[in-house]
C-alpha cells in the first residue's frame, strides 16, 4: 500500500499535536528539517565558541580549585557541542559542513559570545546570569518534538544548572571579599545584564521563525515569555547576592505579578548578530586556527580507522 505524501504530513501534525516524539526515520517536512538543522546547530555552534570566554582565564584562576572548576566547566560545553552535532547528524548534516559553516560565516552561534570577559568576575557571572539565561530557554527544549534533541537536552540542562550554581557561588564569595572585589562583580553585572536579556532573541513582533517552531513544537514558549521568566528568576537572587541590576526601569508590577523592565538595545544585538560586536572577528579567528592546528589529529585518526579497517 503506497502511503501518500499529503498522509505522511498528516500522521506528523497529529504526531506533533498529541506531543509525541518526531524521531529521525520518521517522515518529516523538509522546513521541519532546516529549521530544526538551524536552530540545533546554531546552539552547538554557542557551546563551542562559548568555551573561549571562560578558558582565556583557567590559568589565571586565582587558586588550582577554582583552576579545577572552570577546566570542568569547560570541558562540559565541548560535551555539549558534541551532543548537539551529533542530534544534527541525525537530520543527515555532517558535522565537517556545520563546523565549515560556522567557520565562514554562514551559520550563527549567541550573540553573548561575543563580548569581552576583562575581568575574573565575568567568570561568575556567566555561571549566573548567561547559564541562568540558558536554562530558561533550554529546559523547555527537552520537551521538544524532535527526538533526539530533547534527549541530548535532559543532559545538558542538567550541567548547565550546576554550572549556573557555581557562578553564583564564586561571586557570592567575591561579594564577601573585599570592596575592590565587590565593586569587580558589580562592574561585570552591568556590562553583561543587557547581553543576558539578548540571549533570548528578538521580540516575538520581530521573530521571523518563533511562530512556525512553537507550531511544530520545537520551541514552548516565546522569547518575550522566557526573558520575562529570567527577569523574575534572577531579580530576587540579585538582591541576595547584593549588587543592582543596571535598569532603571526595573520594577514589581503588582496586577501582571511581574517585573516590569526596560527594553535592551536591539540595534546593538543585530549589529552583533551581523558580526560587528566586540569580539565577533577573535572568536571566529581563535576557532578557525584551533580547527586548523588540530587537522593532524583529524588526520592521524581517519588512518587509524582505515588501517584497522583493513
Amino acid at each position: 500500500m503506497t502511503v501518500t505524501e499529503t498522509e505522511l504530513a498528516e500522521h506528523f501534525e497529529a504526531t506533533v499535536a498529541r506531543g509525541d516524539r518526531i524521531e529521525p526515520r520518521d517522515w518529516m517536512p523538509e522546513a521541519y528539517r532546516k529549521t530544526l538543522i538551524r536552530q540545533i546547530a546554531q546552539h552547538a555552534h554557542s557551546e563551542i565558541i562559548g568555551m573561549q570566554p571562560e578558558g582565556n582565564w583557567i590559568s589565571r584562576a586565582p587558586s588550582l580549585r577554582r583552576k579545577a572548576i572552570l577546566l570542568a566547566k569547560v570541558q562540559d560545553e565541548a560535551g555539549h557541542g558534541l551532543y548537539l552535532y551529533s542530534a544534527c547528524e541525525t537530520l543527515g548534516t555532517a558535522r565537517r559542513e556545520l563546523t565549515e559553516k560556522l567557520l565562514s560565516g554562514k551559520q550563527k552561534y549567541s550573540s553573548i559570545f561575543n563580548y569581552p570577559t576583562p575581568s575574573y568576575a565575568d567568570v561568575g557571572t556567566i555561571g549566573w546570569l548567561v547559564d541562568g539565561a540558558a536554562i530558561c530557554n533550554q529546559v523547555p527544549l527537552c520537551r521538544t518534538s524532535f527526538g533526539p534533541y530533547g534527549r541530548a537536552m535532559i543532559r545538558i540542562c542538567k550541567e548547565e544548572s550546576f554550572h549556573q550554581r557555581q557562578g553564583y557561588e564564586l561571586l557570592m564569595t567575591m561579594m564577601r571579599g573585599t570592596e575592590e572585589q565587590r565593586a569587580m562583580v558589580q562592574e561585570s553585572v552591568d556590562r553583561f545584564w543587557w547581553p543576558a536579556l539578548m540571549m533570548f532573541g528578538p521580540p516575538d513582533d520581530a521573530s521571523p521563525h518563533t511562530g512556525q517552531s512553537m507550531a511544530w513544537g520545537i520551541k514552548r514558549n516565546t522569547n518575550d515569555e522566557l526573558r520575562q521568566k529570567f527577569v523574575d528568576m534572577t531579580v530576587p537572587q540579585a538582591r541576595a547576592l547584593g549588587v543592582t541590576l543596571p535598569d532603571p526601569e526595573l520594577r514589581w508590577n503588582s496586577e501582571r505579578r511581574a517585573h516590569d523592565f526596560g527594553e535592551p538595545d536591539w540595534d546593538e544585538f543585530w549589529a552583533v548578530v551581523e558580526g560587528n560586536g566586540p569580539c565577533n572577528a577573535e572568536r571566529l579567528d581563535r576557532r578557525r586556527r584551533a580547527h586548523e592546528d588540530g587537522a593532524w589529529v583529524r588526520d592521524a585518526a581517519v588512518a587509524f580507522a582505515e588501517e584497522g579497517a583493513r
